[in-house]
């Protein structure tokens, strides 16, 4: 069994929640940490057993002893942190948005392929073995008439937004919003699912520091559309669905998927759901592993091709509604 040694790059719960679902596989080594704040990436290591604090990037990747990273920060810095990573010969597991547009994900899926690097997109849900079942259950409810995700949940950060307090989530200059952080839940199992559509029309409401709080994106396919919605202001608790002609699945949370049936127009109803492990990021974690240990650039699921699509039909929504980031200018 070949142990995989990784370093993290952020300490916000989001890298909490990966440690967590990676202790999952006795392939994954915890090896290093790296924060800005040297106190902060201390305390971290100190939590979680790690020996190694850097606070200069080009110190960590300079390290033989690390194979991989977990990029998990600001969205703003996945592109540079991922092409850093890849140029000193190291995988990359990167969160959700994986860049803060599809030129600069396109340019990072290049440099893996250059290098002969795993590179994966961090999107737990498409790796669940419910949404496996899912993609197995499209053919047989018929004629696909729509497909509708929804994902709104009021940022905790949102109230102190309200009283004047701008904290990254709200911030154009880290490519944050709604759509980036939220919405793309929606938009990545679509793409996988009918692929990229023919056409995009979205909304949104626009905050005053220039980043959607929620919005809606409406993408045409043959013979069907796609809404998705998302918010960061308000929350929702409607389930996700794909209407067929013969029936419908429906999929409880798009941003968790624990469960999914089928309600077949006769009334049968058919439950689809597929046990899991209790961390939702178990699976996503040991399919990067197996990417490395197979020689894999890229994975069946979360191509690189998604990907980009995904990339580029966020980057058309924010222009469509009129939200930009520094990084959009080359």
């Amino acid at each position: 069994m070949k142990k995989v040694r990784f370093a993290t790059i952020g300490t916000s719960f989001i890298t909490e929640w990966f440690i967590s679902g990676a202790r999952c596989d006795e392939r994954f080594v915890y090896e290093a940490v790296y924060s800005r704040d040297e106190a902060k990436g201390k305390d971290f290591a100190e939590r979680y057993g790690v020996e190694k604090v850097y606070t200069s990037l080009e110190e960590m990747y300079a390290d033989d002893d690390i194979d991989a990273v977990y990029v998990a920060s600001p969205n703003a810095c996945h592109y540079n942190h991922t092409m850093m990573a890849l140029r000193a010969g190291k995988h990359v597991l990167c969160e959700k948005a994986f860049a803060s547009n599809a030129r600069q994900a396109e340019e990072m899926c290049r440099l893996s392929r250059e290098k002969g690097l795993s590179l994966m997109e961090a999107m737990k849900t498409t790796h669940s073995a419910t949404f496996a079942n899912v993609m197995a259950a499209v053919p047989r409810i018929g004629t696909i008439r729509r497909y509708f995700a929804s994902y709104c949940q009021y940022s905790s950060r949102y109230d102190r937004f309200k009283n004047g307090i701008i904290l990254n989530a709200f911030r154009p200059e880290l490519s944050n919003g709604s759509l980036m952080d939220i919405g793309v839940y929606g938009l990545y199992p679509m793409v996988v699912l009918f692929g990229e559509p023919k056409c995009i029309d979205a909304s949104c409401h626009k905050l005053h520091t220039g980043v959607d709080g929620q919005g809606t994106v409406r993408c045409e396919y043959d013979g069907f559309d796609a809404v998705v919605i998302h918010s960061k202001i308000a929350n929702g608790s409607l389930p996700s669905e794909i209407q067929g002609e013969d029936g419908r699945i429906i999929i409880d949370r798009i941003n968790t998927i624990d469960t999914a049936r089928i309600e077949w127009r006769d009334g049968r109803v058919e439950d689809i759901s597929a046990p899991h492990p209790s961390d939702d990021m178990c699976s996503e974690i040991t399919s990067f592993i197996d990417m490395i240990e197979k020689g894999e650039i890229e994975h069946s699921i979360n191509t690189h091709k998604r990907t980009i699509d995904v990339m580029h039909i966020m980057d058309t929504s924010r222009k469509q509604c009129g939200v930009s980031y520094p990084s959009d200018v080359k």
